[in-house]
């Protein structure tokens, strides 16, 4: 269902701020933590004393304080102390490798030895001052997969989008798909269209005009295991399009790291990179709020479609060309899955 040796997104550090986050990965329940050195941990959230949830306890000196009977655990999973009790010989709990890095927290679910920070994606949008970035986190209850069918073929855009950045030239649009270095590459180009509201929207706070014809471009890269960034923008049609130059397009990144949590849900992290106007936060919470609104569209569609795979589960689903880039993804996936088998 799901490769485990891979880093996903599992938070963001303000999640555990307060007190220890409890979140289910690949069918994994974890605690995030922050030790005495303020390092991010993620242990298995399972006291071996009697079973609670270690995320229901508190941080104390840097460990994780069990909040049933006071037992307290080191990054590591082992057992340091317990009022008045010899822990000693308690086994350790599961630790999985973490690393904050992007202002995400990465964990990996499969085998700690396999784990190396150089497979993080390199996001530089999120390390340089040249752009801004907003988002949010939505848990659907879906196949994370479905989500990654869902952004790989943007054509839903002109049925479920139709009030944003939805429009009927997406349907006419052809769309190539192709893999590129290890990446899967889904990507649709319409020239001479109009902008709909969302990219009006933009091109205003851009100080561009918002009712000429646009080239708009859509490129969707996907990355195992579950990573789908989104190149997409608009620029004053016959200027060059993509390849525009900067006073005539307007262009972003839509980010979307999708962490599976069961075989029929998912945390969905979702945010937008752009490389204009980077310190007006007014115009990011503006785009963070008309990004949500969008995504919220979309988990109401995939929510319902769980639902009717569940229902009929018998049923074999159609695959047309405009599945390509889900289709090459998914293959990608089981390749994944199939290394870890034994």
């Amino acid at each position: 269902m799901y490769p485990k040796n891979c880093w996903y997104v599992a938070c963001t550090p303000d999640e555990f701020e307060s007190k220890p986050l409890a979140r289910r990965i690949c069918g994994e329940p974890m605690a995030f933590f922050r030790d005495g050195d303020g390092v991010v941990a993620a242990v298995q959230d399972f006291c071996p004393h009697r079973g609670a949830p270690l995320s229901l306890g508190y941080v104390e000196n840097g460990n994780l304080v069990c909040g049933y009977h006071g037992l307290k655990m080191g990054r590591n999973g082992k057992t340091h102390s317990m009022p008045k009790q010899r822990v000693g010989g308690f086994p350790c709990v599961k630790s999985y490798p973490v690393e904050e890095r992007y202002g995400f927290v990465w964990v990996w679910p499969g085998e700690p030895e396999k784990a190396d920070t150089d497979a993080i994606p390199h996001l530089e949008w999120a390390v340089s001052d040249q752009w801004a970035y907003g988002g949010g986190l939505y848990h659907i209850n879906s196949d994370y997969r479905l989500m990654i069918d869902n952004l790989m073929d943007l054509t839903h855009e002109t049925y479920v989008h139709t009030s944003s950045i939805g429009q009927k030239e997406i349907d006419e649009a052809p769309v190539r798909t192709r893999k590129v270095d290890g990446e899967v590459q889904t990507t649709r180009f319409m020239d001479n269209v109009t902008a709909p509201p969302f990219w009006q929207a933009n091109l205003r706070s851009k100080g561009l005009p918002d009712d000429q014809p646009v080239d708009r471009w859509q490129i969707c890269r996907f990355t195992p295991p579950s990573h789908v960034l989104i190149d997409v923008g608009v620029a004053l049609a016959g200027h060059g399009g993509i390849d525009a130059p900067a006073d005539k397009r307007v262009n972003s990144i839509v980010v979307d790291f999708i962490t599976p949590e069961t075989d029929t849900s998912h945390w969905y992290f979702w945010g937008m990179a752009r490389n204009f106007s980077p310190d007006d936060e007014t115009l990011t919470d503006t785009i963070r709020q008309g990004q949500g609104a969008i995504f919220a569209e979309d988990l109401e569609v995939l929510e319902s479609q769980q639902r009717n795979l569940n229902e009929f589960p018998e049923k074999k689903l159609l695959m047309l060309d405009i599945d390509s880039g889900g289709v090459q993804a998914r293959r990608m996936i089981d390749g994944l899955v199939q290394e870890e088998s034994p």
